[in-house]
């Protein structure tokens, strides 16, 4: 084995899981899965068959990550967030053939407590406030918060506020990179 599993974490047969990755207490990793390398799977982490997690995701403790979800690399899953997968959930009808798709894009985080609502995707660099009800896709490197989330402004690939002049430049507090706004989108400008 390349990756730690705590004794008490659960691995079914017929998972993918990458190396330098760390399964920890209570938790269960279930058939058909794919986990990339260097995840962190903190404690009472349930990943369900058929989903997948890139490179480097932070899976906080007590998160379900159920069918139908894929995370691409560098994705931060906050304590206690939620996805689902059904919109219409009954316990006396079965409708595991109506999953609907959820993409968590690449190095997108969302907050503690936050609410995914299953077939928005979360773009790119995006920021989940904790404790959101995400009802609606999110661009990327939009800044999310409330319930319902509404997008209260925009962030940069290291998490800081961007506030853009009035040529629609912006820079980040930390990283100096330069993004742009423009026709409504963020983009980040190509360093050399």
């Amino acid at each position: 084995m390349d990756y730690f599993a705590h004794e008490t974490a659960v691995i079914d047969d017929n998972c993918q899981i990458g190396k330098g990755t760390k399964i920890w207490h209570f938790s269960h990793v279930m058939s058909k899965c794919k986990i990339g390398e260097n995840c962190n799977l903190g404690q009472n982490v349930v990943v369900s068959p058929s989903v997948v997690l890139g490179n480097n995701v932070k899976v906080q403790n007590n998160v379900s990550i159920y069918a139908g979800v894929t995370c691409e690399d560098d994705v931060f899953l906050g304590p206690s967030m939620v996805f689902t997968n059904v919109r219409n959930p009954r316990s006396a009808i079965v409708r595991k053939n109506k999953y609907l798709k959820t993409i968590v894009k690449k190095g997108a985080s969302i907050g503690a407590n936050a609410t995914i609502i299953c077939g928005n995707n979360i773009g790119e660099f995006a920021f989940i406030g904790a404790g959101s009800v995400v009802t609606k896709p999110v661009l990327p490197y939009a800044l999310i918060v409330g319930n319902p989330a509404q997008q209260i402004g925009w962030v940069s690939e290291y998490g800081h506020t961007l506030n853009f002049d009035e040529d629609g430049f912006g820079t980040c507090k930390e990283s100096k990179e330069v993004y742009g706004f423009k026709d409504g989108a963020v983009f980040k400008f190509k360093t050399q």
